[in-house]
């Protein structure tokens, strides 16, 4: 009866499901990094989306604000003041603005993104310069409860932990070989590593003393590790057979839980925890297909949802952190696929309800971008848990997510080296951070938030409008005189094309409505975001009708084709009968 049970078991994410976001929605025209270095090449949060790319003489990444869709233009945005190859990026989950980089050129860096940040070039002046290891850094990883404390792990078998304000080393932690993979605990007084030796670490992270050991997977290849909000280790690696496995330990003697196999494929699983729902994504370098499993306490320990698949391999991951989903449409997570062909493709996992309210049940108070302790607090001994949030929306039905950022405008160098002070909020304690969050939460009611489906939008000055207006008018009608050039092509290719025509002219239709709508404005003024959302409206028209003029005239072709192919085997067929006649 209890393996019935077992069987059978209950849970509210059985049917979650992963829907990729539509070609409009997504990052394309991206020279995503050739780099054969185990790393994610990707990092999210609710504002920038950042990809580590190829570049040449230099290691380079890019930063786009989220709601950037589309293709990205031939002067990116980009950060390029590493001498070598980026190997790993990750956005602090303190400031949205701070993003942390790692390169072989034997140093992390640590930069501020702003909408003037690349206003006259690439950004090359880093906001700190952390130089301490000998060989290159292929990891960084943010403290989960202390304001700008950083990990570094590099080839010359040490890991750093930083204060990153004043470029000082904390500690020192040799290891016999080369760190894969780290994580810290729920409060950040311990982390764990997986080194190339095959041996899994706890290591206290204050002194660097090992507190526990332990042989995690039998196989050469990378491991990966992550610590569990309820104190357990979780491991992904391979076994002496290459075939893949998934771990689950002691956090506090490493001691072996329960370990499985997966699968035969050789690539990398880079584990993506949710320590909300205790829900972990399973996502392998060069696969197709994400698999998604719940964390229980008892046994079986490991339980299989569900599985997303797709027919293009991913070259890279990126997963954005619980404060940066839309509620409304029970998201619970979202991950950014980097393809092999320069696109980045967000996937969003939903669970079906049929009901609009609020569902507590699926969203349990998550971090905060506020920090618990300072450095000193921290070196003092003190603990904390990360500070925590409600994800429930605000009186004005919008999600407790930042305002979104300025789009970012390619060009030079800005000096993002400000002073300490300005950088760090006066946050010392659990109590003052809690205040900071309802202090947010109070302003958002008057303010418009970013959700996933939409576009950021500047509200135009009023000394801006008449221009803005003259805008419109042209647009609209730039838009008239390219339906009508395109009408005789539309009919033309009408009966080869039935259903692109239909759609055509339902396009057609809303490019209209739009350019009436901009005639009323350029008559009577709006308010400044009506116009803004009238000018985004005539953009996507325009996208839509182009993608149609190519459909028709690609249809158009295969219709001459025909034609003339089947003009060809008449004349072929009457030929064969006059020979035979003769």
């Amino acid at each position: 009866m209890a393996a019935f049970a077992n069987r059978f078991r209950q849970s509210k994410f059985k049917h979650v499901f992963g829907k990729p976001a539509k070609r409009d929605m997504c990052y394309d025209n991206i020279r995503i990094t050739k780099s054969s270095w185990d790393s994610t090449f990707c990092a999210v949060n609710p504002r920038y989306i950042a990809i580590i790319t190829d570049a040449a003489g230099g290691g380079a990444f890019i930063v786009l604000p989220l709601s950037q869709y589309g293709r990205v233009e031939r002067d990116p945005p980009l950060v390029t003041g590493h001498k070598a190859a980026v190997l790993d990026i990750q956005w602090c989950p303190h400031d949205d603005d701070c993003i942390a980089s790692a390169s072989e050129d034997c140093t992390a860096k640590v930069w501020r993104i702003g909408a003037e940040s690349f206003s006259s070039g690439f950004l090359t002046d880093p906001y700190r310069d952390l130089v301490g290891h000998n060989r290159r850094v292929g990891l960084v990883v943010w403290h989960p409860t202390v304001h700008m404390v950083l990990l570094t792990a590099g080839a010359d078998n040490k890991v750093l932990i930083w204060n990153v304000d004043e470029q000082s080393i904390l500690c020192d932690i040799d290891f016999p070989d080369v760190v894969h993979s780290c994580s810290f605990n729920w409060t950040g007084s311990l982390f764990v590593c997986s080194c190339k030796d095959k041996m899994g670490r706890v290591i206290n992270a204050r002194t660097g003393e090992i507190v526990a050991e332990q042989k995690l997977h039998e196989g050469a290849k990378p491991q990966q590790v992550v610590f569990l909000r309820d104190g357990r280790v979780f491991s992904t690696g391979f076994s002496r057979m290459s075939e893949r496995q998934w771990g689950l330990w002691d956090g506090n003697s490493l001691e072996l839980i329960d370990r499985q196999e997966l699968d035969s494929s050789n690539g990398v699983l880079f584990p993506f925890y949710d320590p909300d729902v205790n829900m972990i994504y399973l996502v392998g370098k060069g696969d197709s297909a994400i698999r998604y499993f719940e964390v229980t306490e008892d046994a079986p320990y490991f339980h299989f949802l569900s599985m997303y698949q797709s027919s293009d391999p991913q070259r890279g991951m990126g997963w954005m952190p619980k404060r940066g989903l839309d509620v409304s449409t029970c998201e619970i997570a979202r991950l950014y696929k980097l393809h092999q062909r320069g696109l980045c493709e967000p996937i969003s996992f939903t669970v079906p309800r049929k009901s609009e309210l609020f569902q507590d049940d699926l969203y349990p108070d998550t971090c905060t971008d506020a920090y618990a302790l300072s450095v000193s607090d921290w070196l003092s001994g003190k603990d904390s848990e990360p500070v925590l949030q409600s994800m429930r929306p605000s009186n004005d039905g919008n999600a407790l997510h930042p305002a979104p950022p300025k789009p970012l405008v390619a060009a030079a160098v800005t000096s993002s080296a400000s002073s300490p002070a300005a950088a760090s909020p006066a946050v010392t304690s659990v109590p003052a951070a809690q205040a900071k969050v309802q202090q947010q939460q109070h302003s958002s009611t008057a303010e418009n938030h970013q959700h996933y489906a939409g576009d950021a939008v500047e509200h135009p000055k009023p000394h801006h409008q008449s221009q803005l207006a003259a805008a419109v008018a042209a647009d609209s009608v730039g838009t008239e005189r390219l339906l009508t050039d395109r009408s005789a092509a539309a009919s033309a290719a009408a009966e080869a094309a039935s259903t692109a025509a239909t759609e055509a002219e339902e396009a057609a239709e809303a490019a209209n409505a739009a350019a009436k709508a901009a005639t009323e404005a350029a008559v009577g003024l709006p308010s400044g975001e009506q116009l803004a959302q009238l000018l985004e409206d005539m953009r996507k028209m325009k996208i839509i009708i182009k993608g149609h003029e190519r459909r028709i005239r690609t249809l158009e072709e295969r219709l001459k084709a025909s034609t003339a192919s089947a003009g060809t085997a008449l004349v072929n067929e009457r030929q064969q009968q006059d020979e035979s006649d003769t």
